[in-house]
């Protein structure tokens, strides 16, 4: 918990309580209603980075993979080649997995393949939960019967990292999904 000015608690999830950047992303990003197809697409190539890791280290390193992968534009993203491919390769600001980084540009494609095909991303994400987010009463699950749904959507349209539990923190961190505890400042009241 954190003294709020007038010396009020403020009560966040028990993840977010002990190391700054994690209060920092749980305070201002973590589970707020993301709508951007872009945003929404950066944030699951990230989750995918995670796979293995923790979201720690992943947020640490968020600022140099946005760089190395030119702001996330998935215009330009999915015109790297192995060159590109190279050069991540080398940069130790990232997380160097070859196969992430292939995902990573086969996933900017399918973004534009969706547009291309006038489906938006975002509009696309935020259907599979009927426009609003889903808020979990309970235990927070690794991954639902949903995520389990959104992830074979996923690996048909040709996304790689995109497994039920990957693509459940995606939810939760997105706002497509309300896990916030219950006692949680950020916690929506509905």
């Amino acid at each position: 918990m954190v003294t709020a000015k007038g010396g009020s608690e403020i009560k966040r999830c028990a993840w977010a309580q002990n190391d700054p950047l994690m209060r920092e992303y749980h305070d201002k990003e973590w589970g707020v209603p993301e709508h951007d197809s872009r945003a929404l697409w950066e944030l699951l190539m990230l989750e995918g980075f995670q796979a293995g890791l923790s979201w720690i280290t992943v947020l640490r390193k968020r600022e140099a993979f946005r760089r190395a992968f030119a702001e996330f534009d998935p215009e330009v993203v999915a015109r790297f080649r192995e060159k590109d491919v190279a050069r991540l390769m080398g940069d130790a600001g990232i997380i160097r997995a070859k196969a992430k980084i292939d995902a990573t540009i086969r996933g900017a494609q399918i973004f534009l393949e969706m547009r291309e095909s006038g489906t938006e991303f975002g509009a696309w994400a935020w259907g599979q939960v009927g426009g609003k987010p889903v808020r979990n009463k309970g235990a927070v699950p690794a991954q639902t019967p949903l995520s389990e749904k959104v992830s074979k959507e996923l690996k048909l349209k040709g996304f790689k990292f995109v497994g039920p539990v990957i693509v459940y923190s995606w939810m939760q961190a997105s706002g497509m999904v309300d896990d916030h505890a219950g006692d949680c400042f950020r916690r929506t009241r509905a």
